[in-house]
């Protein structure tokens, strides 16, 4: 059996960053799931290759100045046009670590997603304010919503 392929391309520049890619990677990755192999990059290690070997792509970023990291927008810029035309309707979906209110951040990488014609499976999640411990549940949800959503061939 070929496995699917759920890349999540997250900057993780803090611990609680890395806790929410690695929650992300967890649900990816949980028991049930047999048919996907889910792979944790970050943006500045990860290739157009990554892309174009991938079934479905979780973003997660942190909120910069109000808007991306420059570490995604550095994948968007090395990975935009080399996936371009391959890729269209790739399964995707959005984490943003936001201290403030995340709008920026959403807007910026929903108007990149529309560009590339990727699908959204669902609303992006917006982890705003102080550090919540729940977030990390939620991460693992999406990672695993995500995982089986392509073992189940819905996405």
């Amino acid at each position: 059996m070929t496995k699917k392929r759920l890349l999540i391309v997250a900057h993780a520049p803090s611990e609680n960053t890395r806790k929410l890619a690695q929650a992300v990677l967890k649900g990816a990755e949980h028991e049930d799931i047999e048919a996907v192999e889910a792979v944790w990059r970050p943006p500045l290690e990860t290739q157009p290759d990554d892309l174009l070997a991938a079934d479905g792509v979780i973003l997660g970023t942190t909120e910069n100045l109000g808007y991306m990291s420059g570490a995604l927008k550095d994948f968007f810029d090395r990975c935009y046009y080399p996936v371009l035309e391959q890729k269209q309707g790739l399964p995707c979906a959005l984490y943003v670590r936001a201290g403030h209110d995340g709008t920026g951040t959403l807007q910026a990488i929903r108007t990149i997603v529309t560009g590339l014609r990727w699908q959204w499976v669902q609303e992006p999640l917006l982890f705003k304010g102080d550090w919540q411990d729940d977030f990390l549940a939620q991460a693992e949800e999406l990672g695993l919503y995500m995982s089986a959503g392509l073992d189940a061939d819905i996405f």
